[in-house]
């Protein structure tokens, strides 16, 4: 069975599958000269099949079965086994005895055709293994999860013996560069993003506490401890990240900016690094944004039916003013970027002015603001006038004039995109107001409103149903004697027992009507917007969330957390 195995190439099994053509094989093949890469690698990067369709192709012919790793818990005795550095550079994972025979191991396996792999873990671990497919996502972040603490203790260890043998002496400048070098801080470093992008992490917070510096992961809108490392590290990650993230490494009194872009898992992120002094020392927060993630189908939003139906009505306006509304980490770029996206065509203009440009999408004209420069939103959106625009999205309306040259622009013929910080659609109109602007050129130019916020995802694999309590009942507004059943988070390795897994779009679309039009332009208040808006169709946040609720997609305290006053 080995030999036969050893001799059946990837490029053959999909062919006989259908699953690639031949010109496709022979790209991919040419290809794989040039990086170096395994085939399957080399398809996955060019986007012709995913890691699981791979993976399946191969059960079919090979007669293995392909394995879910996120559910499964390794016990201790089989990740004694084998160090991290094996598994990573075989991309395999170790996870359970078989229960008939004890001597033998099961084996994750990126490749399972990969021989070496398979007599090396045989030969390490004393047992006849068996492999199993799992894609090496996966497995890298089942390694990552065993290992990963471990692993980044064993550094930081490492760089503190380097230390003291060292005994060095530089002081300043030539301390931090010297500190830098070590190899084991640039270890340490890449190792917290990686495993910050596999464990689906939006922002890295390294902290300085008074003996300790505390790292947490902030994954789905809430905030983990991940480890903690001794003070005296502090100094060596902060130049690092400095010195990758192209800031200043000698100044350590003033906050800077950075960014750095890295690949992880065949991936590009990047990264928007903020320092700040605090205390006991400098804070660094790194926010990550994979580009494709700000991209999305306009499916993968979250829009309920007739919530997409009228999200493309808005869409299809020539002209007008198109806001999102929402607190910071709420969304907003991504449902921009997607409206963008949406509308970029051969025969469009488009121009942004971001700060900062999050994601590069061919086909548009990308700028990004520059105080230093005197580019702020109001004076590259004079410029923009006279580029000849079709659609202009402007990253968000901060005061009254980038608010009145916005206004001024989609009344002129352009259609404009941006966002802008309220807590509903219908005070975003008095916010308007309230900046200045006329309500009669407010009803005149705006389009449409979306308020959005995201909410936990409960875990399918976990989540419990129970009968709502009558307090609950009231919060979602149902019948108090009705029989009402809610789901309410567990835990379990899937989720990594926070019970929660992934996020959600929850969506107040205010569609500017004649109805609403008139009440904007006598000045009507956000409350008198509203009742027009809700007698129209529109669902309020509050609505939104509760049918999450009654669908068993969320929790009631998600629900109260994003729309409690709402």
């Amino acid at each position: 069975m080995a030999i036969g195995r050893d001799k059946i190439r990837l490029g053959n099994i999909l062919i006989h599958q259908s699953a690639i053509t031949d010109e496709q094989l022979a790209l991919s093949l040419e290809r794989q000269k040039d990086s170096g890469k395994k085939l399957g690698e080399v398809l996955v990067d060019e986007h012709i099949l995913s890691e699981l369709q791979i993976g399946r192709a191969l059960e079919t012919q090979l007669g293995i079965a392909v394995v879910d790793l996120s559910g499964i818990v390794i016990p201790d005795s089989i990740i004694q086994l084998v160090s991290a550095a094996i598994l990573k550079k075989y991309q395999v994972i170790p996870y359970e005895f078989d229960a008939v025979n004890p001597h033998v191991l099961h084996l994750a396996m990126a490749d399972p055709m990969d021989m070496m792999a398979m007599d090396d873990i045989s030969i390490i671990t004393n047992c006849q293994i068996e492999p199993y497919i799992a894609t090496s996502k996966e497995i890298l972040l089942a390694i990552d999860k065993y290992y990963g603490d471990a692993e980044a203790i064993s550094v930081a260890e490492q760089y503190t013996k380097e230390r003291a043998t060292l005994q060095l002496e530089l002081r300043g400048d030539e301390q931090e560069s010297a500190d830098v070098n070590h190899s084991p801080i640039v270890l340490l470093v890449n190792a917290m993003i990686e495993q910050a992008v596999r464990q689906r992490a939006s922002d890295i917070h390294i902290e300085a506490l008074e003996k300790v510096v505390r790292v947490r992961y902030r994954i789905d809108g809430t905030l983990y401890e991940r480890i903690r490392y001794d003070a005296n590290l502090l100094s060596a990650i902060v130049a690092r990240v400095k010195i990758i993230g192209g800031m200043d490494i000698s100044e350590k009194r003033k906050p800077q900016d950075g960014r750095i872009t890295m690949v992880v898992d065949r991936q590009e992120y990047d990264i928007r690094v903020s320092i700040l002094p605090t205390v006991f020392g400098e804070k660094v927060v790194m926010r990550l944004t994979s580009k494709m993630a700000l991209t999305k189908e306009k499916k993968d939003l979250g829009f309920r039916a007739d919530e997409m139906h009228i999200f493309d009505r808005i869409l299809q306006n020539p002209h007008g003013i198109i806001l999102v509304s929402g607190p910071t980490g709420s969304g907003k770029s991504t449902t921009l970027y997607t409206a963008l996206s949406e509308l970029n065509k051969e025969d469009v203009n488009i121009v942004t002015v971001e700060d900062p440009v999050e994601a590069n999408i061919d086909g548009i004209n990308q700028i990004q603001v520059n105080i230093k420069a005197e580019l702020t939103f109001a004076s590259v959106l004079r410029s923009i006038l006279r580029q000849d625009p079709d659609i202009i999205m402007i990253g968000e309306i901060r005061d009254a004039e980038t608010a009145a040259i916005a206004v001024s622009a989609s009344i002129t013929g352009h259609l404009v995109v941006s966002t802008i910080h309220t807590n509903s659609a219908t005070s975003t109109v008095t916010r308007l107001m309230d900046m200045g602007i006329d309500s009669y050129l407010i009803a005149d130019a705006t389009v449409g409103i979306i308020a959005q916020r995201l909410v936990r995802r409960l875990c399918p694999c976990c989540k419990k149903a129970k009968m709502a309590d009558e307090t609950e009942k009231k919060l979602l507004q149902q019948n108090l004697e009705a029989d009402v059943i809610v789901y309410e988070p567990v835990g379990c390795p899937q989720c990594n027992q926070t019970g929660y897994y992934g996020r959600i779009g929850v969506y107040e679309i205010l569609e500017i009507t004649p109805a609403i039009k008139r009440v904007i332009s006598r000045s009507g208040n956000a409350d008198e917007i509203k009742d027009v808006a809700l007698a129209s169709g529109m669902h309020t946040l509050r609505m939104s969330a509760t049918g999450y609720v009654l669908d068993g997609i969320t929790s009631i305290s998600e629900m109260a957390r994003v729309s409690f006053d709402l």
